[in-house]
């Protein structure tokens, strides 16, 4: 099942094994058990410290545990389990679940791992993931490694499109899914720190006294996409206090499955990217403040004075410049019962729950390049979808298109405006619409509606501070500037034209550079401005 260059990747990881480490598989005569047996014997053979029994008695079949036996110099360790066979995105997951139970040191903070030993009360975690979903792994490698560290937090990781019954019973609809002690937990990409700050209630009052302690910086940027994390390297290397504010460290990015257009990189995925984004980031002394949302801005009341940015847990924030970059998130609909079946069959991510809808009829709403690319993902998972554009004609590539017209299981209809989405009080059953020129009503009997109607700019918390568009994006000049002296604005939040990676990348470094420059004239006697 590995080809030879990753069995010799593997092979190599597991050599820093310092535990001995058993897969303990529960199994049946199914071809997926077969599967996952033949997967389990190929990584064991790789490495004498990891051993394969198929003695498990987990009421999930097939499915294993991944176990560190008590030995004379190490506490025994279990609460991993795969109820999957984690290949594609969730391969790195196992791998990294193999080397923890062996003994490596998980990559997470000192005061995050005194966090998780602290919790003193039983939690069985079950995550619902599917192996194409890229926002998944994160969320099954933070509770395998809070299971490796506290023996009282258990794991299993589950393929939805394995034990379809559990789906069906527990209405799952959208992953990652998590449920606790029985019970839904959260849904959607989160990283360890939101997790273990859900459960540690007293970890957002924490954070937010610390916050508050801090010195103003020279440079703060509110939001950590490509646009913020080009702002926040140009700027350290400036050798000025910097400092970076946001929600999640990535943005827009970790929702995007496929990048091949970022110029010198033919091919990554946007996770990948962003995980490379906070490591150059952290190569600087940048003081990274993860988890916040900023709610108001308040500019400086004079010239040269500090901008105050303001949290959402009260945290209050000071900067002799600043730079937003907080970005855009997925449009929505607007009409009655999105909101009400929103991951109920209502979801924006087709990459992620698509195989989910397997067999199911869906439409996909969006004829941009966004929404064809999502007809034509479904269309081989579903069983049919039918695409649904506003305007009298599609705004997708050509390409694209044609591709589209090739798939026998597509249905295209233009001058629709969609109207309601339909359920039943627990799940999507059906979508309305009205055909533009007719006047029409229809209604679609369907199980999914996947949104790809753009994106909108993260701004609500700026109204009435700087300057926006009729479209709700920062205005800015070819510097970067907002109307608001010392605040400048970067990436897909502003008006610059053509939302890309590398545009982003640009204009934040374009924005960085335009706050030094401000800092130096603002800071510096007025005999040396003449020379500047």
């Amino acid at each position: 099942m590995l080809n030879e260059q990753l069995s010799s990747q593997l092979k190599t990881h597991l050599a820093s094994l310092t535990h001995d480490v058993e897969f303990v598989a529960s199994l049946d005569d199914s071809a997926k058990a077969t599967e996952m047996r033949d997967l389990l014997e190929q990584i064991a053979g790789l490495a004498d410290r990891v051993s394969l029994r198929t003695d498990g008695t987990s009421a999930r079949v097939p499915s294993f545990e991944i176990k560190r036996p008590a030995s004379g110099d190490a506490d025994m360790i279990e609460g991993v389990e795969f109820a999957a066979i984690p290949l594609g995105h969730e391969f790195t997951s196992l791998v990294l679940a193999i080397l923890q139970v062996g003994g490596v040191v998980p990559k997470i903070g000192d005061e995050t791992i005194a966090q998780i030993r602290a919790i003193d009360r039983n939690l069985a975690f079950e995550t619902y993931m599917s192996l194409s979903c890229q926002n998944c792994p994160d969320v099954v490698q933070a509770l395998n490694a809070m299971s490796v560290i506290n023996p009282r937090i258990s794991h299993v990781a589950i393929d939805g499109s394995l034990f379809k019954d559990e789906v069906e019973e527990r209405q799952i609809m959208a992953v990652p899914n998590v449920f606790l002690n029985g019970e839904p937990f959260d849904q959607g990409r989160m990283t360890i720190d939101q997790i273990v700050g859900k459960l540690d209630t007293g970890a957002e009052a924490r954070m937010a006294d610390e916050i508050d302690a801090k010195d103003p910086f020279d440079v703060l940027v509110v939001g950590g996409g490509p646009a913020g994390a080009a702002s926040a390297v140009y700027a350290a290397r400036k050798g000025i206090r910097t400092g970076i504010a946001t929600e999640r460290f990535g943005g827009q990015v970790l929702d995007t499955m496929g990048i091949e257009n970022l110029i010198s990189v033919p091919k990554t995925e946007g996770p990948k990217l962003a995980a490379a984004l906070e490591t150059h980031v952290r190569e600087y002394d940048v003081d990274i403040m993860n988890l916040q949302l900023a709610e108001r801005l308040v500019p400086a009341s004079e010239p040269g004075g500090l901008t105050t940015v303001e949290l959402a847990n009260g945290a209050k924030l000071e900067a002799r410049t600043v730079v937003l970059s907080t970005g855009a998130r997925w449009r929505n609909m607007n009409v009655p019962g999105e909101q009400e079946y929103r991951n109920k069959g209502v979801t924006y991510c087709p990459h992620c729950d698509g195989p989910l809808f397997a067999g199911k009829r869906v439409a996909v709403i969006g004829g941009g390049n966004s929404g064809v690319e999502a007809a034509i993902d479904l269309a081989g998972i579903v069983g049919h979808v039918t695409l649904l554009e506003f305007m009298d004609e599609l705004r997708a590539d050509e390409v694209l298109q044609r591709k589209l017209r090739s798939l026998p299981n597509v249905d295209v209809v233009l001058n629709a405006m969609t109207t309601e989405v339909i359920g039943d009080g627990s799940k999507v059953t059906g979508l309305a619409y009205t055909d533009r020129p007719t006047d029409e009503q229809h209604v679609l009997e369907l199980d999914g509606v996947f949104v790809q109607i753009g994106l909108l700019p993260n701004t609500e918390w700026l109204a009435g501070t700087v300057e926006l568009s009729e479209r709700g994006e920062i205005v800015v000049d070819d510097h970067g500037r907002t109307s608001v002296p010392g605040v400048f604005a970067a990436g897909d939040v502003t008006t610059v034209p053509y939302k890309q990676i590398v545009i982003s990348m640009g204009q934040g470094a374009t924005a960085a550079l335009s706050a030094f420059d401000h800092l130096i004239r603002t800071s510096a006697p007025e005999a040396e401005l003449a020379t500047v």
